[in-house]
């Protein structure tokens, strides 16, 4: 018989893709440290997530989850959040606007310094080094002493993501986020562009739609809807210490929350159902992510289905397929009616970005946005064919003029990557292709 869980038994459990950390001592300390320090999310908001996630597995809504591939110790300032907040809440107003569909959004965001990778090392001129793991571990540096493990980078993790909720609360709160400013949200290398022209629309039709509403008296200052979002927090489950540390039981409902973010998700490369990483966040009552890549077995995701979500709860379990666009037709359909004839009420979400993943000819790890509306296109065809509902996009991007993903509205070519190659990890899309991606997104769940 099984032991009742607690928020370190996972380390009973065979652990994948963990740093390798010189001091024991150390680490110890800083998880220590980390248990002292206060909760960056509450119950109740992860519980109010947890409904909105809900309607999504009815069919009543649709998932937005985007951000970074890595957040950087490097990028943390106020504008670059609300660079990135802005590029979300432009493809939210595309595709509530276009489909009629609210929105759940969720950020990649204060937290998601930790990646997972394929290899534990790299050559960077003729050398071999440590691969790099994220901020949270080590520098991005390019040197064998660099890489080297350091968990007094929790902390700092820790901080900045604090600061960042505290700075998306105040933007999603404080009026940045008010409809009747949708113009404002336009960036300017985005404005004079096709998708940003086509946004203005939307946005004047808004504005138009709310002087309506005023001139027929409706008081829309006592809408709050309009004039605040919130935009959910979450990052993949992957430094188990740094969660376990952060993991508090809730006084009222004697339920467990890892309060480092409203969600957390498992990795493809960590999503073993005998693992730490499945058996750490069968125990918290957030709404979970498991990815499910190509090489996941029918047997595995019922497994990791009743391990997650016993209790077949609406809103608790969240499938994300990264699956590449040559794959995702012929693999998930199977997956889908396996989940769904099992009763669980999941909601399915389409990561585009980690199955189309290539090196360019000049030494660029890029994707093609075709390849990427490819896989959301299969994506949303298995799900029509199967009368499921197709839950949303877990898609990474910035908010910055960057050249790392090809093609988009305008074009980026394979010559222009060097320009502003930016990423610390994996290539995103700019706000454009960004853009771009809401309005044929929006088109598929029209028809």
């Amino acid at each position: 018989m099984e032991l009742a869980w607690d928020p370190w038994d996972w380390q009973n459990y065979q652990i994948a893709q963990q740093p390798e950390w010189h001091s024991a001592d150390e680490l110890e300390a800083v998880r220590r440290e980390l248990g002292l320090r206060a909760p960056l999310v509450y119950p109740r908001e992860v519980d109010a997530l947890k409904r909105g996630l809900a309607r999504a597995a009815a069919g009543r809504a649709f998932v937005l989850q985007a951000g970074d591939c890595a957040e950087s110790f490097h990028e943390h300032s106020a504008a670059a959040i609300r660079a990135k907040l802005r590029v979300i809440l432009q493809m939210a107003v595309v595709l509530t606007y276009s489909s009629g569909v609210s929105v759940v959004k969720i950020g990649r965001i204060a937290g998601q310094y930790a990646k997972p990778r394929s290899a534990a090392t790299e050559l960077h001129q003729g050398v071999e080094i440590p691969v790099f793991r994220g901020h949270i571990v080590h520098s991005d540096d390019p040197t064998v002493a660099a890489r080297r493990p350091d968990p007094q980078r929790m902390l700092t993790a820790y901080d900045y993501s604090r600061a960042t909720v505290a700075t998306v609360r105040a933007l999603t709160e404080g009026g940045f986020s008010d409809l009747s400013r949708a113009h404002s949200w336009n960036q300017d290398f985005v404005a004079a562009s096709p998708e940003g022209e086509r946004y203005e629309t939307i946005a004047a039709e808004i504005e138009r739609a709310l002087n309506f509403m005023g001139a027929c008296g409706i008081d829309l200052s006592q809408e709050e809807v309009l004039h605040q979002v919130t935009l959910w927090t979450s990052h993949e489950a992957l430094l188990l210490g740094y969660e376990a540390a952060l993991t508090r039981r809730d006084p009222a409902s004697h339920r467990y929350y890892d309060l480092s973010a409203h969600q957390v998700w498992i990795g493809d490369r960590t999503r073993d159902p005998k693992g730490a990483h499945i058996r750490f966040v069968s125990g918290i009552a957030n709404p979970i992510g498991v990815k499910v890549g190509p090489s996941m077995e029918v047997d595995d995701l019922l497994t990791i289905c009743r391990e997650l979500d016993p209790d077949r709860e609406p809103g608790r379990l969240v499938l994300v397929a990264r699956m590449g666009h040559d794959v995702v037709r012929a693999k998930l359909g199977e997956l889908v009616t396996a989940v769904q004839t099992a009763g669980h009420p999941v909601v399915w979400l389409c990561d585009p970005m980690h199955g189309n993943t290539f090196v360019s000819e000049a030494g660029y790890k890029t994707r093609d946005f075709e390849d990427i509306m490819d896989e959301i296109s299969g994506f949303f065809e298995v799900h029509r064919r199967l009368g499921t509902w197709p839950g949303g996009i877990h898609v990474e991007l910035t908010g910055q003029d960057v050249t790392e993903c090809l093609g988009g509205g305008e074009g980026v070519l394979e010559e222009e990557l060097s320009r502003a190659y930016d990423t610390i990890c994996d290539p995103r899309l700019n706000a454009r292709q960004s853009l771009d991606l809401a309005y044929r997104v929006a088109e598929l769940l029209i028809h």
